[in-house]
């Protein structure tokens, strides 16, 4: 099975070799990983969302208690028991970048990415803005070499479960006709 994992992030890493390097993907995907570091562009996305509603101020509060628990149990736990190194850091990025200290498995940005979308998109006509930059965001990671590709697979499949309980665990109140999104 490691020997499957290694090809198959070898396999994307090359994908990715044709991208790197060309300016526009260097800014899409730099900015993407900066954004997506604590989670930032998810409590963005939560703020923006609190002011379109009142439910949208529910879905805020939801969104900033499941990403802190989110991180906790990632960067805190998870990380801790698999101690997986990351790829070979190169000295030099195009663009400047924080250099990750915990383990490479499994991606935070992935967890966190797709833990946001998942807790973001429900009641929110505006949801495909959140599945479209998720994958962008867990897959910079692999474009700036802070992750392998089977780092941020395992992440997003993560994050959308943590996504799944934290609905469960976190239901938003009903919409009134007088309460719906702007």
């Amino acid at each position: 099975m490691k020997e499957q994992i290694r090809d198959f992030d070898r396999f994307v890493d090359i994908k990715f070799d044709r991208l790197r390097g060309r300016p526009v993907a260097d800014r899409i995907f730099y900015t993407a990983s900066e954004l997506g570091e604590f989670g930032l562009i998810w409590m963005l996305f939560a703020a923006l969302r609190a002011v379109r509603s009142r439910q949208g101020q529910g879905v805020a509060r939801r969104v900033v208690t499941g990403m802190a628990i989110e991180s906790v149990l990632i960067n805190g736990v998870v990380k801790s028991l698999f101690r997986r190194r990351r790829p070979v850091w190169q000295t030099e990025h195009p663009l400047p970048l924080r250099r990750p200290r915990t383990s490479s498995f499994p991606s935070g940005h992935a967890t966190s990415a797709f833990t946001g979308a998942m807790l973001l998109s429900e009641n929110d006509p505006l949801w495909p803005v959140y599945f479209v930059v998720a994958p962008v965001v867990a897959f910079s990671r692999v474009y700036v070499r802070a992750h392998h590709a089977s780092d941020v697979v395992a992440g997003i499949a993560i994050g959308v479960g943590l996504g799944i309980v934290g609905r469960r665990v976190l239901p938003l109140s009903p919409v009134s006709s007088s309460e719906n999104e702007v």
